[in-house]
C-alpha cells in the first residue's frame, strides 16, 4: 500500500507509544460508547515477532468485561470507529482480539530522519515543571567506600541523569551517615588506639582500623560498651573535644568521597548529612505527640497502629503465631537518642519545605524496605505531600558470603576501580600496542569504570548480585567494553564516508529502505524514548541497557548484511545517516547510564 510522504514533526511531548495508546483509547471509547474505567491500561508495547507488526495492545481483552462485548468484538469496533494516523497504515485484529499495529515505511523513514536534527534524538520533555529529589549513595562519615556502595551509587546516578534527560528538576542528595551511635564507638577507640602518624597520612584506613578494633571490643566488654555510649551522648550534647574529633572525621572523609566520585563521574547538589536535621528532631517528636501518633512504651517513643488501613497493608503490624501484632516504629529510645526514623521524617519535612518536590526518591538495599514503608506511613499521617519512592535493589555478597566493614572483609570501591582500569589496560595494550601510552590509559579508565557501572546497571536492580571479579570486568558480550566499541566503530563509518566523498552531505539525501535489517534498525531508533521512559519511570536502568544491547546487536546484523560505501548513491547516504543516528543513540544511552563513549578504543 503506497501513499504521499508526509513531513514529520516529532511531538515534543509524547513518545509514538504514547501517541498510539492515546489513539486506541479514543477509538475505544468511541467503540464502546462510554468513557473507559478510571484504572483501565490502554497502553502499546514493541510486538515481539516482526510479523505480527511493530507495536501491539491487549486492552480490548481487559476492557471487554466493562463494556459486555466479546474482546474480539470490541477490538474490531475500536478499529471501525479509529480516526487515521499518520504513522499507522494497518491494523490487524488477532486472536481473541490482540490489536497489532503496522506503520508506514515512509513515515518510520521520516521519523527517523527528523532524529538526526534533533538535539533530545525525539525524547519529549515529560518532567517540566516538575521537581524531584534523588536520595542516593549516602556512604557513613568515618569509613571506606566498598563495593556495597557501588549499587546506590551507580542506579542513584543512572535514574538521576535520566530524569534530568526527561526535564525534571533534580536534586541530587547525598544523605551521609554522619551521626548515630558508631561515632561514641569510634571516639571512645580513637582515644585508646589511634595512630596519629597514620591518621595524618591514610585518615579513612586508620579511622577504620579504630573502628573494627573498637566495635569488636564492645561485644566482649561491657564496660568498653558503656563508655562508647557515653561518648555518644557527650557528642549529642555539644561537648566541644569530640565535636572537633567529629568535624575532623567529616572533613577526612568527604574528601575521600569526593575523589570517589569524581572518578565515578558522579555529581551531587546537596551533600548534607543526618546531623544536618539534628536541631529538627525534638520538634518532630513533639509534632507527633501533639497529633496523637506517638506515645511512650517501655521507656522508648513510638508510633503504633491506629487500625485505620487494612492488617495485611499496615506497616505497624506483623503477623506472627495465626494473629496480627504490633511492630511500632521506634522515633526516640529509651535512652533519649534519636534513631533513623526520626531522622528520616525531620528530613521529609524540610526538603518539603525548601524545595516543595513532586517526588523524593531513596536508592538504598532490600534490607531498609520496611523502615521506608513505615516512615512514609507516618509522613503521610503528619502531612507530607511529594511522593515518596523507595527504589530497593538486591544485596551485593561475595562468593563466600557477606560483607560487613564491622568484620573487615570488605573490597574496598577504589581497590576495585583500580583493578578495572588495570584490567583494560592490559587489554588494550595488547590490541593496539602502537596507540600511545597517555592514550591507552585514557580507554583503560573509561572501559574499565563503564564496565563495573554496566556490570550492576545491565540487571535488575532487584536481583541479588554475587560480586566476582570477572563478572564485573568482562569485556564480551552484553558488557560497556561491547558498546563502547560497537560506537567507536559506528562512528567511524561516517568519517570513512567524509574521506572517499569529500564535500557530500549524507543528510541531504533521504532514508529509505531497501532491506528489512534497515527497516528494523530504524523502528529500533524510533524506540530510543520510549525505552528511556520506561526505565526511568519504572526505576529501572536495565531497561535501558538491555535497549542499547539489543540496538548495537541489529546494528550489527545490519553492518554485516547491507554495504555502505560500495552502494548506490542514495542508498550509500541514506545507511551512512542511519549509522549517524545509531552512534548518536548509542552514545546518548551511555552517557545517560554514567558511561562513557571514546571514538577509538
Amino acid at each position: 500500500m503506497l501513499r504521499q510522504c508526509v513531513r514529520v514533526q516529532l511531538n515534543t511531548k509524547l513518545t509514538i507509544e504514547q501517541e498510539l495508546s492515546d489513539w486506541l483509547k479514543r477509538a475505544l471509547e468511541q467503540a464502546g460508547g462510554q468513557s473507559l474505567p478510571a484504572d483501565a491500561d490502554v497502553s502499546v508495547s514493541p510486538t515481539v515477532r516482526e510479523e505480527f507488526g511493530d507495536y501491539q495492545c491487549n486492552a480490548a481483552m481487559t476492557l471487554a468485561k466493562a463494556f459486555q462485548q466479546k474482546p474480539r468484538d470490541l477490538a474490531t469496533a475500536a478499529m471501525a470507529a479509529a480516526d487515521s494516523h499518520p504513522a499507522v497504515a494497518r491494523v490487524d485484529i488477532a486472536g481473541a482480539g490482540f490489536i497489532n499495529i503496522h506503520l508506514w515505511d515512509d513515515w518510520l523513514a521520516e521519523a527517523v530522519a527528523a532524529l538526526s536534527v534533533d538535539a533530545r534524538l525525539g525524547v519529549p520533555v515529560l518532567g517540566a515543571g516538575r521537581t524531584v529529589i534523588l536520595d542516593y549513595s549516602s556512604p557513613n562519615v568515618a569509613k571506606p567506600m566498598h563495593i556495597g556502595h557501588i549499587r546506590s551509587t551507580v542506579i542513584g546516578n543512572a535514574l538521576d541523569r535520566m530524569y534530568r534527560f526527561l526535564g525534571f528538576r533534580v536534586i541530587a542528595d547525598n544523605h551521609l551517615g554522619d551521626w548515630g551511635t558508631q561515632f561514641g564507638i569510634l571516639i571512645h577507640g580513637f582515644r585508646h588506639f589511634a595512630d596519629r602518624a597514620a591518621y595524618e597520612k591514610e585518615p579513612i584506613e586508620e579511622l577504620e582500623r579504630i573502628y573494627v578494633k573498637s566495635y569488636e571490643r564492645t561485644q566482649t566488654d561491657p564496660a568498653w560498651l558503656e563508655a562508647a555510649r557515653a561518648e555518644l551522648v557527650k557528642l549529642q550534647r555539644g561537648d566541644a573535644e569530640n565535636l572537633a574529633l567529629w568535624r575532623s572525621f567529616v572533613d577526612h572523609s568527604l574528601r575521600e568521597f569526593e575523589r570517589i566520585y569524581a572518578r565515578l563521574g558522579v555529581r551531587f547538589d546537596l551533600v548534607r548529612g543526618e546531623s544536618w536535621y539534628n536541631d529538627r528532631l525534638p520538634e518532630l517528636v513533639a509534632r507527633l505527640e501533639a497529633l496523637g501518633l506517638a506515645r511512650e512504651s517501655d521507656g522508648a517513643l513510638c508510633v503504633f497502629s491506629d487500625g485505620a488501613m487494612p492488617p495485611d497493608e499496615d506497616p505497624l503490624l506483623r503477623h506472627e503465631g495465626g494473629e496480627w501484632k504490633p511492630a511500632p516504629c521506634i522515633v526516640r529510645k529509651s535512652d533519649g537518642g534519636f534513631n533513623y526514623a526520626a531522622t528520616d521524617l525531620a528530613t521529609i519535612l524540610s526538603r518539603e519545605e525548601e524545595f516543595a518536590p513532586d517526588a523524593i526518591i531513596y536508592v538504598t538495599d532490600e534490607r531498609q524496605q520496611l523502615h521506608f514503608r513505615q516512615v512514609f506511613h507516618i509522613a503521610r499521617k503528619i502531612g507530607a505531600r511529594a511522593r515518596l519512592v523507595h527504589v530497593w535493589f538486591g544485596l551485593m555478597r561475595l562468593p563466600e558470603g557477606t560483607f560487613s566493614t564491622r568484620q573487615g572483609n570488605v573490597i574496598k570501591l577504589e581497590r576495585l576501580l583500580d583493578e578495572a582500569e588495570a584490567r583494560a589496560l592490559a587489554i588494550v595494550r595488547e590490541n593496539d600496542p602502537s596507540m600511545p601510552e597517555d592514550q591507552q590509559r585514557e580507554v583503560a579508565r573509561c572501559v574499565g569504570i563503564g564496565a563495573v557501572k554496566y556490570a550492576d546497571l545491565s540487571q535488575n536492580p532487584q536481583s541479588l548480585v554475587t560480586f566476582t571479579w570477572d563478572k564485573a570486568l568482562t569485556l564480551e558480550g552484553n558488557s560497556a567494553p561491547y558498546l563502547q566499541y560497537a560506537y567507536a566503530r559506528i562512528s567511524s563509518v561516517r568519517v570513512k564516508y567524509a574521506e572517499r566523498f569529500p564535500g557530500n552531505d549524507p543528510d541531504a539525501y533521504p532514508i529509505r529502505f531497501s532491506a528489512p535489517v534497515e527497516r528494523r534498525l530504524a523502528l529500533q531508533l524510533l524506540r530510543f524514548p520510549d525505552a528511556l521512559r520506561r526505565a526511568a519511570l519504572q526505576y529501572r536502568p536495565n531497561v535501558l541497557a538491555d535497549y542499547l544491547y539489543e540496538t548495537a546487536q541489529i546494528y550489527s546484523r545490519f553492518y554485516q548484511t547491507a554495504p555502505f560505501l560500495r552502494a548506490e548513491e542514495g542508498l550509500r547516504e541514506s545507511r551512512v545517516r542511519l549509522c549517524g543516528i545509531t552512534a548518536r543513540v548509542l552514545k546518548q544511552g551511555l552517557q545517560l547510564l554514567g558511561i562513557e563513549t571514546l571514538d577509538r578504543i
